[in-house]
């Protein structure tokens, strides 16, 4: 398998290199075609990041950990969207997940949950009762890199792969 080219990285098929990826990304990637590639952990966050390894904002995305509420329940979902993207979290996708309240967790709260780094978290590998809900922009954006679930590397996959995820709902979430 010839592995794709984004940027300035050196990217390889993720299963083959099970140390760049965070225990739970590894279990959720057997029926997901990804590569991996090593960076610098101080360079994780996304600006740093694309400036960085020569990869455009627009074939990054993000993925940030919610938490919504409603008659005293609480539940987390996924939402990813392109870097160049912000995701119209107190619109769609409230109302899509049928909370009340609704906010970005708490740093702690999402690591302790996931088993991911901050940072680092991504969509592959989440508590399978979660909701992962995947911008349309994403989808069609092609290759994109998103997190690994550690700071020291990331995953670069077809987005298309993101909206085949079990518990995966493709949606125009982007703040337009």
């Amino acid at each position: 398998m010839t592995a794709p080219v984004m940027g300035k990285l050196d990217w390889q098929p993720a299963l083959e290199v099970p140390e760049l990826l965070a225990a739970p990304v590894r279990d959720g990637l057997a029926d997901v075609t990804a590569y991996a590639a090593a960076i610098d952990a101080e360079l994780a966050d996304t600006a740093a990041f694309c400036a960085e390894y020569d990869v455009p904002m627009a074939a990054s995305a993000n993925c940030v950990i919610v938490l919504g509420k409603r008659a005293g329940e609480e539940s987390y979902a996924a939402v990813l969207v392109l870097a160049t993207d912000r995701a119209d979290v107190n619109g769609v996708i409230r109302k899509h997940l049928g909370v009340r309240k609704i906010s970005f967790a708490a740093q702690h709260d999402a690591v302790s949950t996931t088993s991911m780094e901050y940072g680092g978290i991504t969509p592959i590998g989440l508590p399978a009762d979660w909701p992962v809900l995947v911008d349309e922009a994403v989808v069609k954006a092609g290759m994109v890199v998103i997190g690994s679930g550690i700071r020291g590397s990331k995953l670069l996959l077809d987005g298309t792969e993101l909206a085949k995820l079990p518990t995966a709902t493709v949606l125009d979430l982007a703040q337009h």
